[in-house]
């Protein structure tokens, strides 16, 4: 009787697999462009935490308190486009060591701020480092990964956002009270020494590496090819709907503190810096499971019919959370909210990356994204004004109108699952 072969640990199938399927390299880059997201959003979200502390310290209004966070995106918008040239041209890994520098540094400066004009400043050259981030690592996750794991890979990738928002929100519930908002900025220089690990351990993907045996072109090249007639419609179309999410997701999550935090009389729903830190964490469970759930997902069922999915569901949700002031129900939605109002975001350097060619790939990519985030700029004061003017409630809608406008534009996007990389 012939016995029946065994299965090896590596052939044996299991929930894993896929995992096992990608070569170090690329499980070292997809950590290196983890770490590195986690912690740009680690950084940035400080601001969103101490905001309420800021409002009240500082003597300033929301519209000001608006127009640092809009600035703040502004300046992310001018960094991703010029990081995603220089990736192209010298590299994933040089330009994620060189925004995580720059962002770190700038992030514990803020601590240094004396007044508006030099919190401003800093803002300003934070944000630089932190548009650059996105553009490289989703570049070097999706260029490592095999084609049919794209979107699971990417979703672990984005899914760090979510942990370094929590983590954000942690040292701000354990440090704000104790030693107040100064301190919790310098916490921020911490990432600065997660580049020394990057630089020895990640390389460049060997897709990059072959594109540059081939003749250089100009640093517009990348910008001309992705408005070429056969790309300009989806180009288009994939920067506006990008716009309208970043929009949204700003408007709405760079007030959440504040709004949780604020007294009553001043339009908020007055709870402490812990019971906020708590409903702020919670969120990023939700968002945690967002992230990963629309990498598996979108890997089974498609792109497209995800991210309509979610986006519908987040303005719907939006509009039901702009009318609740109960504590216990904005903890029990919060999570809800979190998990189809940033999931999505997964299924961006995907779609980017499965459409465009490797030698314009982050250029297109920190083009779409950061045209976005220019757009997005005017949340955070569009926002605080209307919730000056007539409450958070209607300030929150806005941006779930957003959610649904973005899900419109899928009328001009191609499915691209399964499309190997170019």
């Amino acid at each position: 009787m012939s016995k029946i072969p065994q299965l090896s640990e590596t052939s044996r199938p299991g929930h894993l697999d896929w995992w096992r399927q990608a070569t170090p390299e690329a499980r070292r880059a997809l950590a290196a462009a983890s770490f590195g997201w986690m912690l740009d959003s680690f950084d940035v979200m400080l601001y969103a935490l101490v905001l309420a502390s800021l409002i009240l310290d500082l003597g300033i209004s929301k519209q000001t308190a608006g127009v640092l966070g809009s600035i703040t995106l502004l300046a992310a918008a001018a960094g991703g486009l010029v990081f995603g040239v220089i990736a192209d041209r010298y590299g994933r890994v040089r330009a994620l060591i060189g925004s995580v520098l720059i962002y770190a540094l700038f992030t514990a400066a803020c601590g240094f701020a004396q007044n508006i004009v030099q919190l401003a400043l800093f803002r300003i050259l934070l944000g630089l480092g932190m548009g650059g981030e996105w553009a490289s690592g989703a570049a070097l996750v999706a260029e490592t990964w095999p084609d049919k794991h794209r979107g699971k890979a990417l979703g672990i990738m984005q899914s760090s956002w979510a942990v370094g928002y929590a983590l954000a929100a942690l040292v701000a519930g354990l440090i704000l009270p104790w030693k107040g908002w100064r301190v919790v900025f310098f916490v921020g220089i911490l990432p600065a020494f997660f580049t020394l690990v990057v630089r020895g351990r990640v390389a460049e993907p060997e897709i990059w590496k072959r594109g540059t045996t081939l003749p250089r072109e100009g640093p517009m090249h990348g910008f001309r090819r992705i408005f070429q007639s056969d790309l300009r419609p989806i180009t288009i179309a994939i920067t506006f709907m990008n716009s309208c999410t970043l929009f949204a997701w700003w408007g709405f999550n760079l007030w959440v503190p504040a709004y949780l935090s604020l007294p009553r009389d001043r339009g908020g729903i007055g709870l402490s810096a812990h019971a906020m830190s708590g409903t702020v964490i919670a969120m990023q469970a939700g968002m945690w499971f967002g992230y990963v759930s629309f990498g598996f997902l979108s890997d089974v069922f498609g792109r497209k019919r995800c991210y309509v999915l979610y986006l519908i569901l987040a303005g719907i949700l939006m509009f039901f959370y702009a009318r609740v002031h109960t504590s216990w129900l904005l903890i029990a939605l919060g999570p809800l909210v979190a998990f189809f109002g940033t999931g999505y975001y997964t299924g961006f350097a995907a779609v980017t990356a499965e459409i465009y060619q490797t030698r314009v790939r982050a250029t297109a990519q920190g083009f779409a994204y950061n045209v976005g985030r220019i757009a997005s700029a005017a949340a955070p004061f569009a926002v605080g004004n209307m919730a000056q003017q007539h409450g958070f409630g209607d300030a929150f809608a806005i941006t779930g109108t957003a959610f649904v406008i973005a899900a419109f534009c899928w009328l001009w996007i191609p499915e691209t699952k399964g499309r190997p990389l170019t």
